[in-house]
């Protein structure tokens, strides 16, 4: 098996074309790499990064993660290009809700104007972003529990934010055209590949951690024993992977049937093919917003019990409310799980069109056999997609909560904890498999044999 691989990535060299996009990739990924260790001026990152280790989680950890350690490093990348995808994805559900941008869609030269919607959006949530992370390395104290020391080397407070938050911005404004270059001139998705060089270059990391656990340095017993937890951990690690391809990959294909029809002299002879509907249609969107959602009541909730710290009741009342909020908390992991799921069938339904698609296929002359066109049609595919939406709502919760648990009742280190579930292994699996299929394309187009048996990926049709 590895020989084959080995060929096939020999084969990949041997096409002029394939072999200069994938130079090409590898070069801006590098920049992109580049961007994450460039410290902004007048910061002191190396004190950030010592805390930063002690203090792993929430939101910022995940933040952290996507940036590839920008932030830690206080760098110019330290928003990573997730502003972007952010305003992307703002662009994409009001497109659902709001008429006259859903038509400029449909129109000619209209997706044109949405990325340039989508770009300024996304330096307004750039100016956004920055002044918190700025403000932030201003007071770390506030930010990370027992942070004693002085990041801001700058004085004047006004140059320090104006400066801080301009590079940080122009820093995502770079990385947002390299995706852009990489998507035109590279291999794969760029913005994707951006994201996930950065969860691949925290692997290390996770390394280092994962052989402190079971060999830690100055001869102290280890808590852990390789042949109990570290078999346990290599087979979840297997399992979760070997998950995420199937439920990324799986489909349920639904036959759709063509009538012979005439339009003008031409006669169009029927035939059979599928509707693919995806398992994991939402992909990893719900866990983004069940995140960035939970991140802000445990913060408000501990801020008002030091408000109320005069009035026992409430002062109390809010401190137990942050506990449960917490990330470790059973009741944190139930509302997660729900807003996973919520969220799921929140973005099939703003997403999955089926008036639109049954309209389309009445028009076309084509009808699913033993279900009426049009409307039928239409209640046929809303009921389907509702239950495969249903299982791959279910995966991606128990995903989701994998590295919390890991970390909650195994006391297994954050860094670790996040390569066996996750927001980081869907992302990284999910581009890989669709890299995989572009490379796949190029070598067959020259009569390759591509990374599988026959060239071929397992779901493809």
């Amino acid at each position: 098996m590895f020989r084959n691989i080995f060929n096939t990535f020999a084969n990949c060299f041997k096409i002029p074309e394939l072999k200069s996009r994938i130079l090409f990739t590898l070069g801006l990924l590098a920049v992109c790499r580049l961007i994450s260790f460039i410290t902004i001026p007048g910061l002191n990152s190396t004190a950030l990064a010592d805390i930063f280790s002690k203090n792993q989680g929430g939101l910022l950890g995940l933040y952290n993660t996507f940036a590839g350690g920008g932030y830690e490093r206080c760098a110019i990348g330290a928003l990573g290009i997730m502003p972007y995808i952010s305003a992307t994805i703002i662009i994409q559900l009001l497109g659902a809700v709001w008429p006259r941008l859903s038509k400029l869609q449909r129109e000619e030269g209209g997706r044109a104007k949405i990325i340039q919607y989508g770009r300024y959006l996304t330096v307004l949530i750039c100016l956004g972003q920055g002044l918190y992370f700025a403000s932030s390395w201003e007071n770390p104290g506030k930010v990370f529990q027992g942070f004693q020391g002085r990041l801001v080397l700058i004085d004047n407070q006004y140059l320090y934010l104006f400066q801080a938050v301009l590079v940080m911005t122009t820093g995502t404004m770079l990385l947002m055209w390299l995706g852009e270059q990489i998507s035109e001139r590279g291999v794969g998705n760029g913005v994707s590949l951006v994201i996930t060089i950065g969860i691949v270059a925290r692997l290390p990391r996770a390394v280092t951690a994962l052989g402190d656990m079971f060999f830690p340095a100055g001869g102290v017993e280890s808590n852990y024993h390789f042949m109990g937890t570290g078999v346990m951990l290599l087979l979840l690690l297997a399992l979760v992977i070997g998950g995420v391809i199937a439920v990324t990959q799986a489909q349920r294909k639904i036959p759709v049937q063509y009538a012979q029809r005439a339009v003008g002299r031409k006669l169009y002879s029927g035939g059979t093919s599928f509707m693919p509907l995806r398992v994991n249609y939402s992909g990893v969107m719900p866990i983004i917003f069940a995140q960035s959602i939970l991140l802000f009541p445990q913060p408000i909730c501990s801020k008002l019990a030091d408000i109320f710290s005069k009035t026992p009741f409430l002062s109390d009342f809010f401190h137990e409310l942050a506990v449960l909020l917490g990330e470790r908390s059973v009741f944190y992991m139930s509302l997660y799980g729900f807003m996973i799921l919520f969220f799921s069938y929140f973005w099939v339904a703003t997403q999955f069109n089926e008036i639109q698609i049954a309209d389309d296929l009445k028009k076309n002359g084509g009808y699913i056999p033993g279900v009426r066109p049009g409307q039928g049609t239409s209640d046929y595919l809303h009921k389907a997609m509702s239950r495969i939406t249903l299982a791959g709502a279910i995966f991606l919760t128990i995903i989701a909560v994998i590295p919390i648990i890991l970390s909650r009742e195994m006391n297994i280190p954050y860094d670790v904890s996040q390569f066996f579930g996750g927001t980081s292994m869907l992302i990284t699996v999910g581009v890989l498999l669709d890299t995989m299929r572009q490379v796949e394309s190029h070598l067959m187009m020259r009569h390759y044999d591509g990374f599988l048996k026959k060239g071929r990926l397992r779901g493809r049709f």
